[in-house]
């Protein structure tokens, strides 16, 4: 809005004394604070300034405010001012204001400034006299109450000035900063937690288990009860390679940083942050920005990935998994988060600063707001390269303006839209900042959001670098037909704001939660006034509020479109009632002895540039068979170079003990990837096929030949030397099945790759077995088109057809699912509606989901929650051919954008794989506009082999016959990471298949991201071919890992699940129905 009185500008001048090179965070901007300060109750706002005056502006209704700073006595003594907060300090019922500052290592003036709230509109500066009087390099404070005493302690954040040279500063994040042997200019970082003493704050970080060490970058604090035991925890959101801190409140006085038992990655450059819920479960979700560039050219103009050996020094070093984007962690509500930041679609939005959760349409449902841009494109890849010539660097070094200016109007400037997120209620958000008026190109930091003008909806104040700053009226409220329900609190003793106190309101069939904490984002404060949309409902049943003390209070329909002004003293307060905590329905977790899978230390990258992931490590399988005639299933888990495979033999208690087999010994250097019991020779008994993998073995080797173990009927296996010819295959999966109707069984082998030669087609085989104890190769002859079809992931023997003829079912990498009848001597495929379905397909299974008798397929995909979003009108692409003539095949990966085939990787890492790029395109800014075709002649384009990726959901194909199916995506929680397995059973006992799927992949380049959202999920069949999604509470499955394979095991009178992880202990569960 124009003409509101307010005229603030956060102006900041580069020059020889300041600039980005001297002082890091010189454009990270300034903070908003809005609140209540003269108690006439209407929000006030507060801006701090960078290198100017802060500024108070007090609000006199219809969107009018003064400027009072100066006769407030709001002094600015030339202070680096970041982060503000308004809070009853001294407890006396007025909001007082906390400032916080930074600056130049070079200046010593950054004590921070508490403002004490005289009651007439003036304020007195008190910050020594309450023991705050702190000089740091700080970013922002936070007021609440963490030992549940009743008054107000802080915690505060600071943004460390060493230098950023990561790996020397490993495993040091909790030396206290007063044992770091650096200069005193170069201390004042570290996290604090200050506690009140009657008035006064004494700090008690160390030992309250805050880590105080100079590798804390501060740039977000959040506080927020994240385990809902009562008591509020702290996440605090760190810049540069230090990970992230979750400080879990154990109650005590004490807290401890469980970030990476709750998280399973996080952003790299972390900056503001939030927690709120965003899908209305009544738990706390959390919202971390980063500096991910919006758009393929701003990525490869702007944009840095770590190569996998920086990336896994990191990780040695404690720094855990860092990803440079967004992080949306959705609280799964069993002590761990999932990020699904990639398929809500707020991953990225560019150069980041304050990220808001609320409710911004009052629909019920919490939107995002993200503040963006920086003041010069400093990571612009160009300008770097320049950057790094010694001229430049001496000129910076020199610290003469004249150079300084010369070398600072090289940096681009590009002031970018601020990102709004409509919360589209299925984890999904819509980009809608245009059409609700907030699309302005700026360079933005802090923001606050509050009623301004008691209408019952949230306005929003942005403040910028070098521009006025933004204040936004919501017209929810005029345009729409929303209502909300609206609080103040007034709470007893010493937190007369009730600061920590969590609302949830239930109505319409929903639980809305919120939880009062203002500081939020990014140097920012928020109104305490709590405003809660209810969209169209037009009643609230009930309204619990939980106050900081853990007594709630209810009421009972309470009025909607009004706000309520609720005393905490004048409430009937009760004891919360803690549910205790469901006993699994479906699976119970056992203790096992199985081994440990141990990985072998293979890194595809090194043999092969720009490939998106490892092939190597997609162990373990396991096959289950009664191998020794007891009626009990025994169990096969394979092995990995050094660990060989190891067979399990059930007890009648239900206990698997290791039975040591020397023939299996012989073979300790192989890598087993697909295992099969099948009784090849008729004798009753079962055999064993162990089949060889890795991505890292180029054929002809031993180690890539099937082996085939006899059963003697008793358990004990010999290997069969003359089963089968020489294969040289890295296998992926191998079934059994009896397709020419002799009475043996036959075989599928599929092909997972061909070792350094990424997409192109490895050899899949089909075997009859001749009955004479040999396996004969028969699909180069016969089935050429299975012979080759691709990098196969998944194959499933199903009755398509319901006329008791099993199809084979093919699925894999750059894939369509394929299905195949046999048809005299040879396979013929049948066409289906599948046929342009390509996708990265990991696994396809079969059962009856609905019941008509006929099989459908299940197909595990990679999900949505993917660095890549193709589409048929959008494919990824795989482009195969020798680039550069020099006798070795290159891969190019390719996405769609604006119909343009533009290359995945950027420029350096194209370089590395093909030197002869940088020739035409020396600056990346040119490489960026330029699709695969403008980059390589049209006669090498017109040869390559060509792949494409356009489907990533996991789905159920549903058989209507005749080659028709019905694709049903999986529910959203299923699209969060990939499946890699399922297996199917009747969980709740109405004789239609339930599903458990086991997911996650670790092995992405650092540009992709690990997927690990999955923890082994549950999906119950309603009935109709569609699946409702259990939560991990209910089922009783909670798992970390890439879960490779499920099998189920039958006891005497049990049944079990067995959960196999790469690089990990299998799990045991038993089955409860």
């Amino acid at each position: 809005m124009k003409d509101t009185g307010i005229n603030f500008r956060n102006d900041v001048e580069d020059g020889s004394k300041d600039n980005s090179f001297l002082f890091r965070n010189f454009y990270n901007g300034g903070g908003v604070a809005i609140g209540d300060i003269n108690n006439d109750g209407l929000a006030d706002i507060f801006f701090t300034s960078n290198a100017g005056n802060n500024k108070l502006y007090l609000n006199k209704g219809k969107f009018q405010f003064e400027d009072i700073s100066e006769k407030a006595g709001i002094i600015k003594d030339d202070k680096w001012n970041t982060g503000v907060v308004f809070a009853d300090v001294n407890s006396d019922g007025w909001l007082d204001i906390y400032v916080c500052s930074s600056g130049n290592m070079s200046t010593g003036n950054r004590k921070n400034k508490l403002y004490i709230n005289n009651k007439n509109g003036t304020f007195t500066e008190s910050a020594d006299a309450f023991g705050l009087g702190i000089s740091g390099y700080c970013t922002q404070v936070s007021f609440f109450d963490y030992d549940l005493d009743g008054d107000l302690d802080c915690f505060m954040i600071n943004n460390s000035p060493i230098p950023v040279n990561q790996l020397n500063y490993s495993n040091k994040r909790d030396l206290p900063e007063k044992e770091w042997n650096v200069a005193e200019f170069l201390k004042g970082g570290g996290d604090h937690l200050f506690r009140n003493d009657d008035g006064h704050f004494t700090e008690v970080s160390k030992q309250a288990g805050i880590h105080g060490s100079l590798i804390s970058f501060g740039l977000g604090v959040s506080v927020a009860d994240i385990n809902d035991d009562g008591y509020p925890d702290v996440f605090v959101s760190n810049d540069s390679y230090e990970r992230d801190y979750l400080y879990i409140n154990q109650k005590d006085g004490t807290f401890k940083d469980e970030l990476e038992q709750w998280m399973q990655h996080v952003s790299f450059s972390s900056m503001g942050a939030d927690i709120a819920d965003i899908n209305n479960d009544g738990y706390p979700d959390l919202f971390t920005t980063d500096m991910f560039p919006m758009g393929d050219h701003r990525l490869k103009t702007m944009g840095a990935f770590d190569n996998i050996d920086l990336f896994n020094a990191k990780l040695e070093a404690g720094f855990y998994y860092q990803y440079p984007v967004n992080c949306l962690q959705l609280n799964n509500k069993n002590g761990k988060f999932k990020d699904i930041a990639r398929y809500s679609g707020v991953a990225a939005t560019d150069w980041s600063w304050g990220a808001l959760f609320f409710d911004m349409d009052n629909d019920g449902w919490n939107d995002i707001y993200v503040c963006n841009g920086v003041n010069r494109d400093v990571t612009n890849l160009d300008f770097m390269n320049l950057f790094a010539d010694e001229v430049y660097h001496k000129m910076v070094l020199s610290g003469k303006k004249k150079e300084l200016d010369q070398l600072l109007k090289q940096i681009p400037r590009t002031p970018l839209p601020n990102k709004t997120f409509r919360n589209d209620k299925d984890l999904k958000f819509t980009d809608i900042g245009e059409s609700w008026g907030l699309g302005q190109a700026t360079f933005s930091n802090g923001a606050a959001y509050g009623d301004l003008d008691n209408d019952g909806d949230l306005d929003l104040v942005i403040s910028n670098e070098n521009d006025l700053s933004f204040v936004y009226k919501n017209n929810s409220r005029e345009i729409g037909k929303n209502n909300f329900i609206g609080l103040t609190l007034k709470g007893e003793g010493k937190n007369t704001f009730a600061i920590g106190s969590k609302i949830k309101i239930f109505a319409g069939g929903q639980v809305l939660t919120r939880e009062l904490v203002p500081s939020r984002g990014f140097q920012s404060s928020m109104d305490y006034k709590i405003i809660v949309g209810l969209g169209e409902t037009a009643k609230v049943d009930s309204m619990i509020i939980s106050w900081p003390d853990r007594l709630i209070s209810k009421h009972v329909s309470p009025a909607i479109n009004k706000i309520h002004v609720i005393n905490e003293t004048e409430e009937k307060k009760e004891t919360l009632i803690e549910i205790k905590t469901s006993t699994p329905v479906f699976f119970t977790q056992l203790p096992g002895n199985f081994e440990k899978h141990t990985e072998d230390d293979v890194v595809d990258f090194y043999k092969e540039r720009n490939i998106p992931r490892l092939l190597s490590k997609e162990g373990p399988k396991a096959a289950v068979a009664d191998v020794n005639a007891d009626g009990m299933d025994d169990v096969f888990i394979g092995g990995t170079p050094g660990h060989p495979g190891q067979l399990y033999l059930q007890t009648s208690e239900g206990v698997f003990e290791k039975k040591e087999e020397k023939n299996f010994q012989q073979f300790s250097d192989f890598e087993d990837a697909a295992v099969l019991f099948l009784d090849y020779d008729k004798d009753n008994d079962v055999d064993l096929l162990i089949c060889p993998g890795g991505n890292n073995i180029r054929p002809p080797s031993r180690e890539l030949q099937l082996r085939l173990f006899e059963n003697d009927g008793k358990g004990n296996f010999s290997i069969n030397t003359s089963a089968f010819s020489n294969t040289d295959v890295n296998v992926s999966v191998a079934i059994a099945n009896d397709f020419n109707n002799d009475g043996y069984p036959d075989l599928f082998i599929g092909g997972r790759s061909t070792p350094e030669l990424y997409g192109v087609d490895p050899a899949s085989y089909i075997f009859e077995n001749d009955q004479k104890g040999h396996f004969i190769e028969v699909a180069a002859k016969n089935d050429p088109v299975i012979s080759k079809i691709g990098m196969v992931c998944g194959a499933v023997w199903a009755d398509v057809y319901g006329n008791s003829q099993k199809e084979l079912v093919i699925a894999g990498e750059w894939m369509t699912p394929r299905v195949f009848s046999f048809n005299k001597d040879h396979f013929e495929e049948v066409k289906t509606n599948l046929n342009d379905l390509f996708g990265w397909w990991q696994t396809v299974s079969a059962a009856d989901v609905n019941g008509d008798g006929k099989q459908d397929l299940l197909l595990g995909n990679i999900g949505e929650n993917f660095y890549l979003h193709p589409d048929k009108k959008n494919p990824a692409k795989l482009w195969i051919n020798d680039y550069d003539q020099n006798g070795s095949i290159e891969k190019i990966m390719t996405q769609s954008i604006d119909g343009k085939d533009m290359p995945v990787f950027l420029k350096k890492e194209m370089e590395e794989q093909l030197p002869s790029i940088k020739k035409g395109n020396l600056k990346n800014e040119v490489y960026a506009d330029k699709p695969i075709q403008k980059l390589f002649p049209t006669e090498l384009m017109d040869k390559a082999i060509v792949k494409q990726f356009n489907y990533s959901q996991s789905c159920v194909a549903i058989n209507n016959g005749n080659g028709n199916f019905t694709i049903q995506p999986l529910p959203p929680m299923s699209q969060l990471s990939c499946i890699n397995v399922f297996y199917s059973l009747d969980l709740n006992n109405d004789k239609l298949p339930d599903l458990v799927t086991g997911g996650n992949q670790f092995g992405f380049l650092p540009q992709f991201e690990r997927l690990d959202a999955s923890f082994g999920d549950v999906l119950i069949n309603n009935g109709n071919g569609k699946f409702i999604w259990e939560d991990d509470a209910k089922t009783g499955i909670d798992l970390r890992g890439e879960m490779r394979d499920i099998v189920e095991i039958k006891g005497r009178n049990k049944k079990f699940l067995l959960f196999l992880r790469n690089n990990e202990y299998p799990v045991l569960f038993e089955i409860k129905k």
